[in-house]
């Protein structure tokens, strides 16, 4: 089973997947997926909100404990919500805390800002691990857009030094989203725990997806992600089939069904 002391330690990426669900987890870990994310990304992917920030301590604790059951040599990752930390340090624990106690997470991710960098040190401390995740930050949404990050040499410095920052108060891995590669890069040489990329370039020593993106299943694609098959419309196919299979008469079918012999002499 990967432990945070060996994500990204192995001479290939690391490779990261988001899921939400047992059945999800369990096939990103038998296609070798070192860890899986239990993103706030729900939101947005699966849940129907529009953006990130509407997701509840409560929706992501319930896919945590479904991921955990589904995943078994995968780390599992919860990405911990808008709000459910930062604002009270005994909250911030309590929730992060819930993700490992109740529902099996291995470590938790966390947005992180400067005053993230204490709060971080303090989680560590007390045994949950953290990931960090700095440049673009989708609960940050109202204040930066989904815009990329760190172009101008200012905000990249800034950027470099929170994730720096993190490290130093204890990270075992920094989340890199949407900053220029050769950021990246420069982040990538300067931390000694593994950065793990997402529209940040090839330099980073993993990389992380939605699994909607990644799969196909989504309605479009971020322009840096990728979609490696086109399950979206496998399921509209096997969808559609099913509806005109019904409406024809042509399912159920004979071997779709049982006969019982012992009730020939009532019906």
């Amino acid at each position: 089973m990967t432990t945070v002391r060996d994500f990204g330690a192995g001479d290939e990426p690391a490779t990261m997947l988001t899921a939400y669900d047992a059945l999800t987890a369990a096939l990103a870990d038998e296609a070798g997926v070192d860890a899986v994310l239990v993103g706030d990304s729900m939101g947005n992917a699966v849940l129907g909100y529009e953006d990130t920030l509407p997701v509840t301590v409560d929706e992501v604790a319930s896919r945590v404990g479904a991921v955990a059951r589904g995943a078994e040599d995968a780390l599992v990752v919860a990405d911990m919500p808008f709000l459910s930390f930062g604002a009270d340090r005994r909250e911030s624990v309590e929730n992060c805390g819930r993700m490992l106690k109740e529902e099996g997470a291995n470590a938790v991710k966390i947005e992180s800002n400067p005053q993230t960098v204490e709060l971080t040190e303090h989680l560590t401390d007390l045994g949950i691990p953290v990931m960090a995740h700095v440049g673009l930050t989708p609960q940050s949404v109202n204040q930066t857009g989904y815009t990329q990050q760190g172009a101008d040499p200012e905000q990249a410095e800034h950027i470099a030094e929170l994730a720096r920052a993190h490290e130093e108060a204890g990270a075992f891995a920094c989340v890199l989203e949407h900053i220029p590669a050769n950021l990246a890069a420069h982040i990538t040489d300067d931390l000694s725990i593994p950065t793990i990329g997402i529209g940040a370039g090839d330099a980073c020593d993993g990389q992380v997806l939605v699994f909607t993106d990644a799969v196909g299943l989504g309605d479009g694609t971020p322009p840096f992600a990728e979609a490696f098959g086109n399950v979206r419309e496998e399921m509209t196919d096997a969808m559609e089939a099913y509806v005109d299979a019904v409406e024809s008469g042509d399912f159920p079918a004979e071997e779709h069904s049982h006969v019982a012999e012992e009730l020939d002499d009532l019906y």
